[in-house]
């Protein structure tokens, strides 16, 4: 059976403080309401949390616009990482978050390591898109050449 809550606060995969979910009456007695996530829908509640939604809106355009503009910067940039080969044309080792996290800092990006969407450390020479999630709503991709060590 479902039930209306109305959301205090943030919960990840169903909405921001003031809005009205309808969520499983389980998930809603053992989960939402002991840990304060959620309330049941009242009028006065409602009026309550209405300023501090507004405030979480706008607070997140706020957060959407940085990303936005950093995501710009990122389309735009390559970064090229030397490999050491072995006699077969392997690769020793393998190129991580951390590899690629250096090299954008050299260039003067910083990006918080959470951010990059690397499945498996790439193991190959060649050239990779590497996908950085900055927002919600706002996904950069980063090309990334991993070339032969000289």
């Amino acid at each position: 059976m479902a039930i209306e809550v109305l959301l205090m606060d943030q919960v990840e995969g169903l909405g921001i403080e003031g809005d009205i979910v309808k969520v499983a009456d389980g998930y809603a007695r053992n989960f939402l309401f002991p840990k304060g996530f959620a309330t049941e829908v009242t009028e006065g509640k409602k009026r309550q949390i209405e300023k501090k939604r507004l405030e979480r809106l706008a607070h997140l355009e706020k957060e959407k616009g940085a990303a936005l503009e950093l995501a710009k910067k990122i389309d735009g940039t390559e970064c090229t990482i030397s490999a050491k080969i072995g006699e077969t044309g392997t690769m020793f080792g393998s190129v991580g978050i951390p590899a690629i996290l250096e090299k954008l800092k050299e260039q003067g990006l910083e990006i918080d390591r959470s951010k990059i969407v690397l499945a498996a450390p790439l193991h190959e020479l060649g050239v990779f898109d590497i996908a950085v999630k900055l927002h919600a709503e706002v996904t950069a991709t980063l090309k990334v050449w991993i070339v032969e060590e000289k």
